[in-house]
């Protein structure tokens, strides 16, 4: 028997051989969408938050919150989306994509966006609700194994964080075995010098403008007094 006389779907499949279709627009099709909006259906999309927007308050505010992660990270994912449509890159992860464009002065814009958006998406897993206690006790053996304790540790990230010239990021990292404290520049991240981030505090203006003005070090304080989430840093150790 001719199985494809029996298969409702072979005639219409052979007529359409020719066609090259991505991911997004299959499933395009199987909604039976027609507009020339959801054909573009974006790749990558704005994750939620871990908490509510008011979760952080008083040391980060919801209105602080809403501009940083309904603007400032939104904007990087829709930016991206719009620069690896159609390119090698459209059906990449985050990770991929930043690993392929680091470096690459041609790609640059891509990387930053990228980057940018795997940054935030960090930061906001690096904080929680009344954080800043004691680390698991896993975690304050490896810091006072590479700092001599765990306030050595904070004060280290929080010099970091405060000295990092202009806009960027400090990051606790695992760099072979030891713990250590690093900053970049922009939307650099220390994945791209094979180092592991476990979290990260945000740096750039638009993280505490509106709740702090000029006083970085207030903000880098709060957060690592009593927002940060060692929790996650060591999920990230394993």
């Amino acid at each position: 028997m001719n199985m494809q006389h029996t298969n409702p779907f072979s005639a219409l499949m052979d007529r359409r051989r020719f066609l090259i279709v991505s991911a997004s627009t299959v499933a395009w099709l199987a909604l039976g969408c027609s507009s020339k909006t959801e054909q573009a259906a974006s790749p990558h999309v704005l994750p939620a938050l871990p908490y509510a927007e008011n979760a952080l308050e008083p040391v980060i505010s919801a209105k602080t919150i809403e501009f940083h992660y309904g603007k400032h990270h939104k904007g990087y994912i829709d930016q991206l989306n719009k620069l690896i449509a159609g390119t090698e890159f459209a059906d990449l992860p985050l990770d991929k994509i930043i690993a392929r464009t680091a470096g690459k002065p041609d790609k640059m814009a891509i990387f930053n966006n990228a980057a940018q958006a795997w940054n935030h998406n960090f930061y906001w897993k690096s904080m929680r609700s009344n954080g800043g206690d004691e680390p698991p006790a896993a975690l304050r053996q490896k810091m006072e194994a590479s700092f001599g304790s765990v306030d050595a540790c904070r004060k280290e990230l929080a010099r970091v964080a405060v000295s990092q010239f202009g806009s960027g990021w400090a990051w606790l990292v695992l760099d072979g075995d030891k713990l250590k404290v690093v900053k970049t520049a922009n939307a650099d991240i220390p994945l791209t010098a094979g180092m592991k981030p476990l979290l990260t505090i945000d740096v750039w203006e638009h993280a505490y403008y509106l709740d702090y003005q000029n006083r970085r070090s207030d903000y880098v304080n709060a957060v690592i007094g009593k927002l940060v989430n060692w929790e996650f840093a060591l999920q990230n150790i394993g």
